[in-house]
């Protein structure tokens, strides 16, 4: 008498077998082929070399979704900065420079060590794994203020899981998702992850391609920045233009909040001010309008620009800083990070535009919808004043 058949029933990512001793008539990986041939009418239609790839794209993307995990429990634990500081470690040094359980530490360590974001040290006599961080990843993952930071983005990543089932709900009844009902870890996410572009670029590439704004900069002049998040640009312009003034609106009560005590901290809150108000709601006059990364997320970017044009004094001018795009999503495929772009937008920006209004720009609208918004807020002499790496200036003068 024999027992049940055993049959290796394939992974369903790598194709990768495995023994199940309870199961009988499972068909084989050569008869499962056969099986997906005969699902299309024409069964010579399916190429098993480019499922294989395909399948192999997926399960790179899928481990890199596991391990984008281990990188912000790395960033909130303090691991990167500790392992940056110490140079090398064994999980026993580094767990007690952070306080953690060596355990976990060493596991971690583990995983980075796999991923190739920390390097495995012969650690001699003692015989205790050492890990080390290189310098140049520690650019990466372990200093804010490095140019080549990004660990933020995960942070960003972190609080889009949170808000996975709201997401779900909006995709299924066409609701928006306003800023504020985020996990409170966007806030801070975001603020770390574009002030590492607004400290490369703001100053040194941005404010220099607009004609003359560097100067009336320099003499003097009343500056609006709406949906100002936590401040950030609006701090590093306070700090570079001391006989300017400068004033941001947000609608987000907790980011002003932050963004007056940042404000506070930089010793430049005598000329910066920040206030809870929309983008058509804000008091005042001013001779610049400036959005940072802020226009596509509105519902009624027509109705912000009007606002913003009212608001302006004689010869005043508004400014745009958006993604990069192209007109046609074709065109924008063509960019390297042309996913990071969508993916924000889906679960950032086109959530919270449904949230505020009508209209949905998404981050990737490209020149010729931004230029055309401007026109239609009675700005005809909106341009494209710059396009750098990853960012579209635009800019309209009264």
């Amino acid at each position: 008498m024999t027992g049940p058949r055993r049959t290796l029933r394939p992974h369903p990512i790598q194709g990768a077998a495995t023994t199940d001793p309870g199961c009988t008539d499972i068909p084989t990986i050569t008869e499962q082929r056969d099986m997906i041939m005969t699902t299309t009418t024409d069964p010579t239609a399916i190429d098993l070399g480019r499922v294989e790839a395909f399948a192999g794209q997926v399960s790179a993307d899928l481990t890199h979704a596991y391990h984008s995990i281990s990188t912000y429990l790395g960033d909130r634990l303090g691991l990167w900065r500790a392992l940056a500081q110490l140079g090398s470690a064994t999980s026993a040094e580094l767990a007690e420079r952070c306080g953690l359980a060596e355990r976990y530490v060493h596991e971690w360590l583990c995983v980075q060590a796999a991923a190739g974001y920390v390097l495995l040290e012969d650690g001699g006599d003692a015989g205790a794994d050492v890990f080390v961080l290189p310098a140049e990843h520690a650019m990466v993952l372990a200093d804010d203020d490095s140019p080549a930071a990004i660990v933020a983005g995960f942070e960003v990543a972190a609080a889009i899981w949170a808000s996975v089932d709201q997401l779900a709900h909006a995709y299924a009844t066409g609701d928006g998702v306003p800023w504020h009902a985020h996990d409170s870890r966007l806030f801070s996410g975001v603020e770390r992850f574009y002030g590492t572009i607004y400290r490369a670029s703001l100053l040194s590439e941005w404010i220099p391609a607009i004609d003359g704004l560097e100067q009336r900069l320099s003499e003097g002049i009343r500056v609006l920045d709406v949906g100002c998040g936590h401040g950030v640009p609006t701090i590093l312009l306070a700090e570079a233009f001391p006989n300017s003034t400068f004033v941001g609106v947000d609608s987000h009560e907790e980011s002003v909040r932050r963004a007056t005590a940042a404000a506070a901290a930089a010793g430049v809150g005598d000329r910066v001010r920040f206030e809870v108000a929309g983008a058509h709601s804000y008091d005042g006059d001013y001779d610049a309008i400036v959005f940072f990364d802020a226009l596509h997320d509105f519902g009624d970017p027509v109705g912000a620009l009007e606002h913003a044009r009212s608001s302006l004094r004689a010869g005043g001018q508004v400014i745009a800083v958006e993604p990069l795009a192209h007109d046609t999503l074709a065109e924008n495929l063509t960019n390297p990070v042309a996913l990071l772009f969508y993916s924000g937008s889906s679960y950032l920006c086109v959530p919270h535009s449904i949230a505020d209004g009508a209209t949905s720009l998404g981050a990737q609208a490209g020149p010729a919808r931004l230029l055309d918004t401007f026109r239609a807020a009675g700005l005809p002499s909106a341009h494209v004043a710059a396009t750098t790496a990853s960012n579209l200036l635009l800019e309209a003068r009264i």
